[in-house]
């Protein structure tokens, strides 16, 4: 649970505490290929850190024709339906491994006790909050403003390991672009 504890503390800023009591609100749980973590339309009751795997998120498009990868998330990222886990509605998107997946989970309930642990942590959770949504701020600029070249370069240079261990067919859908375009720019990019 070290690595849980780490990633708390440097995330979130947390320095200088003993972090074993709020590492000890996490489970460790495992998760293999094409399991879900959380399926559209039930509710989000954890929240899960990525120990290793890769997870995708996605959901029917409105015609309920294809799927559109949302998301991919991977080792040392936090993962969950975040609207459904903080106001208990039904999960709008579904969680599925790519890979075996290694999680520490944290339960709603649990989650709310961070702050008997970490006096200030009502201040740090809405930060959390701000950076998942600046993230998502991100992402909408970039899929608005960056060619299909642009977004691909983007992505090699923040993961390129995601090329090796994700289907091309969910990255091409969560860059907004087809299968076939994907394969073009890349092997634009290679030549």
């Amino acid at each position: 649970m070290k690595e849980i504890e780490k990633y708390i503390e440097g995330y979130f800023g947390v320095g200088g505490k003993d972090l074993s009591p709020v590492a000890n609100l996490f489970k460790s749980i495992s998760l293999k290929k094409n399991e879900y973590l959380i399926k559209q339309g039930h509710y989000a009751q954890h929240m899960s850190f990525i120990k290793s795997g890769y997870m995708r998120v996605f959901s029917m498009d409105a015609n309920g024709d294809k799927e559109v990868t949302q998301w991919i998330s991977n080792h040392g990222m936090f993962i969950t339906d975040l609207s459904s886990f903080v106001f208990s509605t039904p999960a709008r998107w579904n969680i599925q491994a790519l890979s075996d997946c290694e999680l520490y989970t944290i339960s709603k309930e649990n989650y709310e006790k961070i702050g008997d642990h970490v006096p200030n942590w009502a201040e740090l959770d809405k930060l959390f909050i701000a950076k998942c949504f600046i993230t998502l701020e991100e992402r909408v600029f970039g899929q608005l403003s960056m060619s299909s070249e642009e977004k691909v370069k983007a992505l090699l240079e923040s993961n390129a390991e995601i090329f090796n261990q994700v289907p091309l067919q969910y990255i091409a859908s969560m860059l907004g672009m087809t299968p076939e375009t994907l394969s073009r720019v890349r092997r634009k990019m290679i030549s």
